[in-house]
């Protein structure tokens, strides 16, 4: 039978069922071999050759295609259609080559889509692996390894606390640093903006905005104060108006294409705020589970097949209006089309997401969202009336215009509506109205709106003005008499931090990474603790900071987004074939390696005097009296610079420490000190401070002396923010241990307190933690019994861990059970515990994979649990008198080891030679003088 082999078992499991007895499918497991995690695995200096290692999980999984292959001569390759996919195809194909060489038959097929027409389709044209693909993927990996294995070790001897650099994901958190910059450097600009409710002659009420002022055409800030929007409300209120124009444009909206990997990841985001990372762990199981075609694409074309089926179904559901004239085709926009595949839709488009039962939130929610973009992307564009009324008033001093949409056909809008990063505001429906008409405006039309203005402002700030105009007045709005015309306060707002939808979006303009690597790039750079994720929205830590400055100071050229995207178009060309993947990786590192060679002189304190002047305009804002914002506040004579701590984190330190502890945050306000800053005094007059330490921030009560070198501290607990932590909190920390009550059984104190590994109570020499840091504060006497009594019973093996899975009889007696343990789940059996692979789930694990782990781990270990005939072994070791013969003194030491290391095996054994509690006592004195002799 031939053999073909996927990445995943829940893949095989799929096509096996296509394809029936005839093949054997076996997984891959994803990649089966790397670079070692070390220098030299990436030879500069001898062509690039590469050091490839197969992985220790991926060892058995060789074994078991070996196995296969010994009954059949067909190696079929089907892994994904992508570089990646091809890359492990190559792996698998040189990892194999021993077996391979004895006359097997190596085939590469693909499919899009895991259904049994693809999969049958796919094994008729096989191919052979595609070798410029394999070249891009080997470039790309060996660009990552030289960029990772030689930037991160500069970026660990210069800049303490940085974890790691990286060639697309350095080039990302510049992205996000950039734009908390801009955030940091905004000033909010006011201006105001006024609008009418007006009625026509037959009392339907529309609104409209002023646009023309004292003749002339309004701009945005035209109107930049309080008192200018009271004049403008006046001119307004003052004036009688009528319809100048009418003016109704047809217009029409053409549906979205297809979904391919970036957008999907986009419309996930700003539908179910799906991280990339979710999104795509969703999408791989949804099609390897055979409902959608491949989801790693930078396709939007779609098979004339599925074109067919979508219009079919378009008209099934929803009638022959929504279905256009003429299939609608989409350009696929990929630079390379080599690796361009067809759009990310479902398998059977008859198939709507009501009539597929999945039992995973995330996958019904993306498989929704597929089907609707899918069906939307055939469907008859929008048809709809854009009307503009001009309002005006006789002398031409005062113009208001109102917008309005009809939708006359609804089209593809009746399936599906794209997502918006930022909130638009909708045009609304237009009542009738003819040119001519008076305009009259509404009383009262805005009092609700005004109200609520003025509910936030607090009634007291009611500003009436009661000279001529009568107009009302609050901070952030003025209104008429008679309430039809209100003018309302508004600020610019900074540009938007980056979600995960719009900063894949923007990496995608600019050209930086590709579908395939998204996902893994952002949350590396929140793995590292370089950014961090908060309502969706991505800030950079201090960390990210400084790694983002430093890079852009000693390797500026490395995270330009120009020379990203142009090594992105190299390797595209690499995969096309039109270029030689060592002349890419050649010219990048002889430059490379030279900007790697002149940051070797640098100091620590080079390095950061030149982030802090980098960063200074935000380190250091100006101060609203002039003066120089480097001088500290605290002493007035420090100067303030940047300095970091053991654990990585940056701060602004004042210059005449230790007389000075000034710190605040690199991100925070001027006056918020980290350290040194007084809470207050507690209840006997002494001052409670809070400072920075070499493991993070920690409260002192009082200061050090002669007589008292070191005054009562308390480290914050994890999850304590520095910046709101209170006096009270404070004085908690320090009265630390905290005494419960005597124990109800023998009268030692309990009691509880944060240790180095978190809360706990103490009972004598017993400790027991506790999950939760408030409860130090609150536990009570039952609860810290119950505490004390579970830990005990744990220690005594009473609180055994229940099995998560039975999976049946080994073949030697006895259970095998999957259990759970501390660093993951494994196996167990008898004495044998083998952990399981990352790719092996609890629920998935059958009893065949396990029994490999047992035996495999049993191997290793050299455990050998006792074997169904051990119970025989006793009858046979007592018909042996000989075992019962003394032997010598002298070799009494041998004899009690080997009855040690044979005791499991054959317990018989041990019994016999098993003496009196005198005798052996005496063996004992005998082995201490022979040991004593030698």
């Amino acid at each position: 039978m031939p053999v073909v082999v996927v990445e995943s078992p829940a893949k095989a499991k799929t096509i096996n069922k296509y394809l029936g007895s005839d093949y054997v499918v076996l997984a891959s497991y994803g990649h089966v071999r790397d670079l070692p995690a070390k220098d030299g695995s990436v030879d500069t200096a001898n062509g690039f050759d590469m050091l490839w290692e197969v992985a220790p999980d991926s060892k058995k999984h060789i074994r078991a295609i070996v196995e296969a292959l010994k009954t059949d001569d067909t190696l079929i390759l089907a892994t994904d259609p992508d570089r990646e996919g091809e890359a492990i195809s190559w792996h698998l194909q040189e990892a194999l080559a021993s077996t391979i060489k004895k006359g097997k038959k190596v085939s590469r097929v693909t499919f899009n889509a895991i259904t049994k027409e693809a999969v049958t389709e796919a094994m008729k044209h096989p191919r052979q692996v595609d070798q410029p693909l394999v070249d891009a993927y080997l470039a790309r990996r060996a660009l990552d390894y030289l960029v990772g294995f030689t930037l991160s070790p500069v970026l660990w001897r210069k800049l303490p606390g940085s974890r790691s650099a990286g060639r697309v994901q350095s080039v990302c958190l510049r992205l996000i640093v950039e734009r908390e910059m801009e955030v940091e450097a905004f000033r909010a600009r006011e201006f105001w903006s006024v609008s009418a409710v007006l009625n026509t002659p037959r009392a339907q009420e529309f609104e409209a905005r002023l646009t023309v002022l004292g003749g002339r055409k309004l701009d945005k800030f035209d109107i930049p104060t309080v008192e200018a929007a009271e004049l403008a409300v006046q001119a307004v209120t003052s004036r009688t108006l009528s319809v100048l124009s009418v003016e109704a444009k047809p217009a029409s909206r053409n549906p979205y294409p297809p979904f391919m990997t970036s957008t999907l990841q986009q419309e996930a985001s700003r539908k179910y705020g799906m991280g990339a990372k979710a999104c795509m762990s969703a999408a791989q199981r949804l099609y390897e589970a055979g409902h959608i075609t491949y989801m790693r694409t930078d396709g939007i074309d779609m098979a004339p097949e599925a074109v067919t089926a979508a219009r079919a179904e378009i008209g099934k559901r929803f009638g022959p209006a929504y279905v256009p004239d003429a299939p609608r085709i989409y350009k696929n926009k990929a630079k390379n089309a080599q690796e361009a595949h067809e759009c990310i839709r479902p398998t059977d488009l008859s198939v709507a997401p009501a009539e597929l039962r999945l039992s995973e939130r995330d996958q019904q929610n993306l498989y929704e969202l597929i089907w609707k973009r899918t069906i939307a992307s055939q469907m008859a564009g929008a048809r709809m009336e854009r009307t503009v009324v001009e309002i005006g008033s006789a002398d031409g001093q005062v113009g208001l215009r109102a917008n309005g949409q009809v939708v006359l056909f609804d089209g593809f809008l009746k399936v599906y509506e794209e997502g918006r990063d930022e909130d638009v505001e909708d045009e609304g429906r237009l009542p009738q109205i003819m040119q001519g008409e008076a305009a009259v405006p509404k009383k009262g039309g805005f009092e609700a709106a005004f109200k609520k203005q003025a509910d936030a402002a607090g009634k007291d700030d009611f500003d009436l003005i009661e000279a001529k105009s009568a107009l009302r007045r609050v901070p952030s709005a003025v209104i008429s008499p008679d309430g039809a015309i209100l003018a309302s306060q508004s600020h610019t707002q900074p540009p938007p931090r980056y979600t995960e939808a719009t900063l894949v979006k923007r990496m995608e303009e600019l050209g930086i990474g590709r579908p395939s690597t998204y996902a893994s790039v952002l949350t590396t750079i929140v793995d590292r603790e370089y950014v961090r994720k908060d309502k969706n929205r991505l800030f950079p830590e201090d960390k990210g900071r400084l790694v983002t400055a430093f890079l852009t100071n000693f390797f500026r050229r490395y995270v330009e987004y120009d020379f990203t995207a142009d090594l992105e178009s190299q390797l595209d060309d690499v995969s096309a074939g039109e270029r030689d993947y060592k002349e890419v990786l050649a010219r990048f590192w002889r430059d490379f390696s030279a900007a790697i060679a002149e940051t070797a002189d640098l100091r620590i304190g080079e390095v950061l005097d030149k982030i802090d002047d980098f960063l200074s305009p935000h380190l250091y804002p100006l101060r609203e009296d002039g003066s120089d914002p480097r001088i500290c506040t605290t002493c007035g004579t420090g100067r303030l610079h940047l300095k970091t701590s053991r654990s990585g984190g940056a701060f602004i330190g004042c210059g005449n420490y230790p007389e000075c502890r000034y710190t605040r945050p690199i991100s925070g306000e001027e006056g918020g000190s980290v350290d040194g800053r007084v809470l207050g005094l507690d209840a006997d007059g002494v001052e409670i401070s809070l400072r920075a330490g070499r493991f993070g921030p920690y409260v002192q009560k009082g200061e050090a002396t002669e007589e008292a070198p070191k005054p009562p501290r308390a480290s914050l607990p994890k999850g304590w923010e520095s910046a709101s932590l209170t006096l009270e909190r404070a004085i908690e920390l320090l009265s630390l241990p905290r005494q419960i009550g005597p124990h109800p059984e023998d009268g030692v104190m309990v009691e509880s307190a944060i240790g180095r590994f978190g809360p706990y109570v103490k009972h004598g020499p017993v400790y027991a933690n506790i999950p939760d840091v408030e409860e130090v504060f609150t536990i009570g006497m039952n609860r810290a019994v119950e505490v004390l009594a579970l830990k005990a019973a744990g220690r005594r093996g009473a609180a055994v861990a229940e099995p998560l899975r039975a999976l049946g009889e080994h073949p030697d007696g006895g259970p095998v059970q999957v259990m759970p343990g501390k660093y993951g789940p494994y196996v167990k059996w008898a004495k044998v515990n083998a952990t399981l692979p990352k790719e092996l789930t609890p629920e998935a694990v059958t009893l065949e994979e396990a029994l490999a782990l047992i035996a495999e781990k049993a191997g290793k270990s050299g455990k050998k649990p006792p074997a169904r005939k051990a119970a025989k072994a006793p009858a046979k070791a007592a018909a042996k008198p000989a075992a019962a013969k003394k032997p010598p003194v002298k070799k009494a030491v041998v004899k009690k080891d080997a009855v040690k290391k044979d005791a499991a095996k054959a317990p018989a054994k041990a019994a016999a030679v098993k003496k009196p509690v005198v005798k052996k006592t005496a063996a004992k004195a005998a082995v201490s003088e022979d040991v004593l002799d030698d």
